[in-house]
């Protein structure tokens, strides 16, 4: 009888464990650039745990994020909807904490996971709503949010609080740009605790790290590890505590950017090693991305670390490396390890990914396509073309851009002159630039212009353009309404 039950107990634990849904983790790094990892040519800064990622997984070469800046790549991210479509399509600030908040109705990621039994967490930078608004995370499907809900508040890390749901954790001992309490750490204890408390269940845990955006601050113990190895100019930097704007000075912004990159590398080693200690790594699907392309502001030196790996611009920049992030995907037994992929995706291809891989159901038109079967090594459907558009005057002056095949046409509005009008203040107005047009096979750093040479192709794109183009009141874009 006892051998009976024995064996009853090993066939239903089998079927349960063949029955659960993978756990998915997230990470999505802040401004983290093309070639500032190892496995991506990265020389100057370590990153082996996100390094050891890629070897045991996937990685992706032609991956896209969702927007050349943060808050709009995360509302594509989460909502499956590229820059024509989605809801939010720049930074845009409130005179208060917070984000202008993606609607109440909106489907998130989030929101169909919690249909199939998924525990839910955002840990991390927010962005899409102001607390207690209709875009705060925990309206948006998440059981948990801690971090930064403001992207503002996010750029120091030694805050005197973070949220947690609807409540404040206070830091009283933190003093913005120094303190006891480095905000990436308090995120990662969050992180770490919410895989313990949901190791017997699937789940999704959003870690959206405020790592590498500036202001440059990291702890002094990580900091020694790059003190002296170059030549520095200290950044003096124009933080205003009064308006929280503005980004802190270093006296060594090279070694304090590469700690910083560093640091959250560790970080994510931690995660991956309480897989390991729960017994769940075999059940996880891990996914390593950036939010744009590296960043130009606060210290930061991208020419110097190649952040880029050579591609043209940088955040805020429709050119490649502005738009192209690392991609890293591990699923042990799912996805053959130590592979390299050339498919081409968006951050918009997540939620019918995670759709598939779930057998969740998608009740709204999205615009991505689900990558599983490029993850598993199966035949992939590819996108016909990806889009963005982006109505900031301040990265000339507006920009929309598309990819069809090896074709990538940009178009920027530009200013007929770059004077300001004394009168008004205000810069003259904006008049529609004619369409750039590179082949990435052949031209991957767009450094040739080709737009005169194929007719047909640039008006393929401008239809494109015009059919992909949804008019948005908060993000309106001149060369297009």
């Amino acid at each position: 009888m006892k051998r009976i039950t024995f064996i009853l107990l090993m066939v239903s634990t089998a079927i349960c464990s063949q029955a659960r849904m993978p756990n998915i983790i997230y990470i999505l790094a802040d401004d983290l650039g093309y070639g500032d990892l190892g496995c991506y040519g990265q020389e100057k800064i370590k990153t082996p745990n996100i390094d050891a990622l890629a070897t045991q997984g996937m990685r992706f070469t032609q991956h896209y994020s969702g927007q050349a800046v943060c808050a709009p790549s995360r509302c594509s991210f989460l909502t499956g909807l590229h820059q024509g479509h989605a809801y939010i399509r720049n930074n845009k600030e409130l005179p208060h904490e917070g984000q202008v908040p993606i609607p109440a109705d909106s489907f998130t990621m989030a929101k169909m996971l919690k249909t199939k039994g998924y525990a839910t967490a955002c840990v991390g930078k927010w962005g899409l709503g102001y607390p207690g608004s209709e875009g705060d995370p925990n309206n948006q499907g998440f059981d948990l949010f801690f971090g930064n809900n403001c992207q503002r508040h996010a750029h120091q890390y030694y805050r005197d609080y973070l949220w947690r749901n609807q409540g404040k954790v206070m830091y009283p001992d933190n003093r913005d740009i120094e303190g006891p309490n480095y905000s990436a750490d308090e995120m990662r204890k969050e992180a770490l605790a919410f895989m313990e408390q949901n190791k017997d269940q699937a789940f999704f845990l959003y870690y959206a790290s405020p790592i590498p955006h500036v202001s440059l601050q990291v702890p002094d113990e990580t900091l020694k590890e790059y003190e002296g190895l170059w030549p520095e100019t200290p950044f003096k930097g124009a933080y205003k505590p009064a308006t929280g704007k503005g980004y802190t000075g270093h006296k060594t912004p090279r070694a304090a950017y590469a700690a910083m990159v560093s640091h959250m590398d560790r970080n994510i080693g931690m995660l991956m090693n309480k897989l390991d200690e729960l017994g769940i790594a075999d059940q996880t699907l891990i996914i390593f991305t950036s939010d744009n392309g590296a960043t130009y502001a606060g210290g930061a030196d991208p020419k110097f670390f190649d952040g880029t790996a050579g591609l043209r611009g940088l955040k805020g920049s429709h050119y490649e490396g502005g738009l192209r992030v690392p991609f890293i995907a591990k699923w042990p037994g799912k996805i053959p390890a130590g592979t390299t992929n050339e498919h081409v995706s968006a951050f918009w291809d997540m939620l019918p990914t995670f759709a598939e891989i779930t057998d969740a159901e998608v009740p709204v038109k999205v615009d991505g396509i689900s990558m599983l079967p490029s993850m598993t090594g199966k035949p992939q459907k590819a996108h016909d073309f990806l889009y963005w558009e982006f109505n900031a005057k301040n990265y000339n002056g507006g920009q929309v851009t598309v990819r069809m095949g090896d074709w990538k046409g940009i178009k920027t509005q530009q200013l007929s002159s770059g004077k300001r009008n004394k009168k008004n203040k205000s810069k003259t107005p904006h008049v529609p630039g004619k369409m750039q047009l590179y082949n990435l096979k052949t031209d991957p750093f767009e450094k040739n212009n080709i737009a005169d040479r194929h007719p047909e192709v640039v008006a393929q794109i401008e239809a494109i353009i015009k059919r992909e183009h949804t008019p948005s009141v908060l993000f309106p874009f001149e060369t297009l309404d």
